[in-house]
């Protein structure tokens, strides 16, 4: 167990050893979630996406053929029936 000390300004600084077990790298935010009892659950905080900006990191990569709703169901069958 880590105990860490509180500032007079509400402060608290996280040894190198614990950031690195969190996955925190520097710029990085921590989740912080409160629980009952006075607990808290502290992690990195994972960044969420959007499907809009997946659409834009993919538009223009595919140059290669494109497949209706029904062509890519038809393969799907197909591989189930071991074809």
């Amino acid at each position: 167990m880590t105990t860490l000390s509180v500032t007079t300004r509400g402060q608290v600084t996280f040894r190198k050893d614990i950031l690195k077990h969190l996955g925190i790298q520097p710029g990085g935010k921590i989740r912080l979630d409160l629980l009952p009892d006075g607990r808290a659950e502290l992690k990195a905080d994972q960044p969420k996406g959007s499907w809009r900006a997946l659409h834009g990191m993919l538009k223009g990569k595919g140059d290669g053929p494109r497949f209706t709703i029904e062509e890519i169901n038809d393969a799907g069958v197909a591989g189930l029936d071991g074809k």
